[in-house]
This record gives C-alpha cells, structure tokens and sequence, in this order.
C-alpha cells in the first residue's frame, strides 16, 4: 500500500500517522539535547476544523516577509512548535509581479531524493544560531519533503498558501532564521 501526502485545503492538512513515525524516527537527528518536559502541553496540528491557540498569534500576522525571484514574495504568518518534536512553518507565496510565474525548481534544495519528487519547498531550512545547528524539512519514508508541493504557475497578484516541517529546536529556542534558496532571509520567532 502507497500512502501518498495531499495537500487538501491548501496544503494545510498532514497525515498524522507518518508524521509521528517520521518524528519518532527522527528523534535522534539535530534534538539539540533538549527533551520535552513532563505536562508540556501540545498545540493542535493542521487538522481540518483546527484553530490556532491564543498564543500563536493571529493567524494573518506577518512574522517574516521573504522576497524571491520575478516578483514571488513568502509572507511567513505562523512558526508553531508541537509536542511531537516538529516545527510547523506556514504562510502564503505571492506573486507580487505583473506576469504570471512559474514557482522555481531550485527552491526544492539541491538532494536528489527531494528533486525527485518534484517541486516543492524542500530547499527551506531552519537555522538556530544559539545552539548553531540548520535543520532540514523533514520528509516521509518515501523521501517526500514534508512541505507543500506541485505548485501551480502563480497569476500576477495570485497567493498560494504553503507549509514546511522541520524538527524542533530544544525548547529554549524562541527565534530562528528561516533560509529559502534564491529568498531573503528571515527572522521567525516560534510559538508553543
């Protein structure tokens, strides 16, 4: 049986059952040392009927704006941490241009597995200066980034929302620097 990821409503839902495989999976790469504390509560994920908690902010603030390439703009609205051991990056692509726009094949990263599954946002990492580690988008058994993919062409004006999962940084780390080939840099503080 192939399980395959969807991107229904907008690339805002995930399959739980891979992505707590994938995590357990993972608990060993870039933990930074930092278990969970007992009693930590946990945020909801991108279930279909999920609302942001009261801590995460407003779901239309802007926490990082990011410019790319012929006009595509990242404008990043959420960084939530789960008690699952992931970070959950979301926010919306734009085509800030007057043309229409094909979403760049390098923001897919350079890794032959990810590049194999097509055009997505698997070139994205987390970089936590404090504890001086990059974290890398986490992918299914598969080798598919866990991020939105198959992008469409974007009209000018047009915005298509997006999603990225990282491993977490240790508990103590509020602030990362978001990098996305071929974009500016950004500045993303976590909530959870």
């Amino acid at each position: 049986m192939s399980i395959r990821f969807t991107t229904a409503a907008h690339g805002r839902l995930m399959a739980w059952p891979i992505a707590a495989v994938l995590v357990f999976g993972l608990a060993g790469c870039g933990g930074g040392g930092g278990d969970d504390e007992p009693g930590t509560p946990t945020s909801s994920s991108r279930g279909s009927d999920s609302k942001p908690e009261a801590q995460e902010g407003d779901p239309g603030e802007t926490l990082a704006e990011l410019r790319g390439p012929s006009g595509l703009f990242l404008k990043v609205t959420e960084a939530s941490r789960d008690g699952g051991g992931f970070v959950t990056v979301s926010g919306d692509l734009k085509n800030d241009g007057d043309d229409a726009v094909n979403v760049p094949a390098q923001l897919s990263g350079n890794e032959t597995e990810i590049i194999r599954n097509g055009k997505s946002l698997g070139g994205a990492t987390l970089v936590d200066s404090k504890g001086k580690k990059r974290y890398y988008v986490l992918r299914d058994t598969e080798g598919r980034p866990l991020t939105t993919t198959k992008f469409p062409p974007l009209k000018a004006g047009e915005s298509l929302p997006v999603f990225m999962q990282f491993p977490a940084p240790p508990a103590d780390t509020a602030e990362v620097t978001l990098q996305l080939p071929m974009f500016t840099t950004g500045t993303v503080e976590i909530s959870g």
